[in-house]
Formats: C-alpha cells, structure tokens, sequence
C-alpha cells in the first residue's frame, strides 16, 4: 500500500510542480478556458493544487502504527494540519471547482457529493478522536483518505478508460467524476469491515 501511494504521490507531485509557472494552457487548464477569467474559479483551482499535496502525504504519517505509538505528537500535528486544509481550504475550493465542473449536472452532482463526505467524514474523524473513540476516529479517517485519493483514481481511471473504449471526452469526463470516489469509498468500507472481522479473532486467540 505505502508503494503504491509513494507512486501515486510522486505523479501528483508532477502534475502540481506543473502548474507553478501559472501559465494558462496547462494541463487541465487547456479544458477550462471559458472559466480562466472568473477570478473565483482560477483563485480555487490553485488553493486546491497547491494545498491538496499536503493531504496526501499525510497518509504516510497518519496510518502508521510506529508513529502513532513512538511519536504521537507527530501524529497529532500532522493530524490537525491534514484536518484544517480539508475543513478550511479544500471544502469551499472544492465546492466552488464542483460549480464549475465540466461533464454537465451528472459531474456536478459528482463533485459535490465527494466534497460534501470528504468534509463530513474529515469532521467526524476529529469530533470522535477529541471524544477520545479511537476506534471511530481511525473508521472515519479511512473514509476520509480514501477520498483524498480520488485525486489520484481520478486520473488513473481517465487514462484506463480513454485506453481501454472509444468514448467522446464529455462522456468520459462524467463516468471519471463518478469512478474517481465510488470505489475508493467502496474499499474503505470493506477494509473497515475487515478490521472489525480480525478483532474477535485476536480476541479469542488471547483469551
């Protein structure tokens, strides 16, 4: 799983040294040009470029048993700052990038659906660890994560997709708002289901 996000970071990390030069035809930028003068728009698409980063690369810290044990106040920086950039920056960011999706009301719906339980579950995962219910915490920052990496499943599907069918680029845009969330959240749900398998068991082979 760490190989896979380090791949999955390192990509992102390409894409976003990308966009430093805010040149207007980068990237994704060449699909947006109708929106490139809406400062509103432009000012989100940035804060969510340059910020999400660091959301990611909390899943090197926060999932780790060693630090959460040996380094617990690392745990809990790093906690708060991938807390604050969801709940703060990339809600309202993504909210508004949502507005303006392309794809039509299908990718619009989309995208305010992800935003809408990436902020709740973010939410959750801090109210339960101040009320001190581990084992909710880490549930709801499974499902959070598992959406922070729709940024990567999002381009990942996009190039499986556009390979593997012929299919018109509105299309396609729409079926990816939908595919780059759905099944991380699907994942999520089963690894949490799998973790509340495996504890009975421990707690047999103990007693």
């Amino acid at each position: 799983m760490y190989l896979l996000l380090c791949a999955g970071v390192f990509l992102m990390l390409r894409i976003i040294i990308a966009y430093a030069d805010f040149r207007p035809d980068t990237g994704f930028l060449r699909f947006k040009q109708e929106y490139l003068h809406i400062t509103v728009w432009k000012v989100a698409f940035y804060v969510h470029v340059f910020s999400s980063v660091f959301t990611l690369l909390a899943g090197f810290t926060q999932f780790s048993d060693h630090i959460l044990k040996k380094h617990r106040n690392i745990h809990r920086l790093i906690g708060r700052i991938y807390a604050y950039d969801i709940l703060l920056i990339n809600f309202p960011a993504g909210m508004i990038m949502a507005y303006y999706a392309n794809g039509h009301l299908p990718s619009k719906i989309a995208f305010v659906i992800l935003d809408s339980l990436w902020f709740w579950f973010t939410l959750k995962a801090v109210l339960e660890a101040r009320r001190k219910n581990i084992v909710a915490h880490k549930q709801y920052m499974i499902r959070s994560y598992a959406l922070t990496c729709s940024a990567i499943a999002l381009r990942t599907w996009k190039l499986v997709l556009s390979h593997s069918f012929t299919i018109d680029p509105l299309t396609l845009y729409m079926i990816d708002a939908w595919m780059g969330f759905v099944p991380n959240l699907l994942f999520a749900e089963w690894l949490i289901r799998r973790k509340k398998k495996r504890k009975p068991v421990k707690a047999i082979a103990l007693s």
